[in-house]
């Protein structure tokens, strides 16, 4: 019985261990100073896209790289301020109760300005199999 009992916390302690380091390395694909916290997801009927909702906070002077995503990206913003940049389009700043949209595929950036963090609300219209995002040249 207790052969049985250790073994099945090792397993239980394992599958922890393994959650814990999946969540750390997804929190470290984003750059210093932003956290994206997850709200909803939900796959579209017919099943080929899934919105997915998102709380995006940057600390001031944070840089999202160069990205894609396969499908629109549109946000809120709801403080702070949000310099974006997106290929032919050129760069445009954001201040709170403005919103933005991203073409699919369009490669873009942002840097969080201004003297408050930035905080917004980000939803994705995106391809089920693919992921959320990719870097872009």
């Amino acid at each position: 019985m207790f052969n049985k009992l250790a073994k099945y916390t090792a397993i239980c302690a394992a599958l922890f261990a393994v959650n814990l380091s999946a969540a750390a390395f997804a929190a470290d694909a984003l750059p210093n100073g932003v956290r994206r916290n997850e709200l909803q997801k939900t796959t579209v009927p017919g099943g080929k896209y899934v919105v997915v909702m998102s709380q995006v906070d940057m600390d001031v002077g944070a840089k999202l790289p160069m990205h894609t995503h396969p499908g629109v990206e549109t946000g809120y913003v709801i403080s702070g301020m949000l310099t974006l940049s997106v290929k032919d389009e050129g760069d445009r700043t954001l201040g709170p109760g403005e919103s933005y949209l991203i073409p699919s595929a369009r490669p873009h950036s942002a840097v969080s300005g201004g003297p408050q963090a930035f905080k917004g609300i980000v939803t994705y219209i995106i391809e089920a199999d693919k992921p959320l995002s990719s870097p872009a040249p």
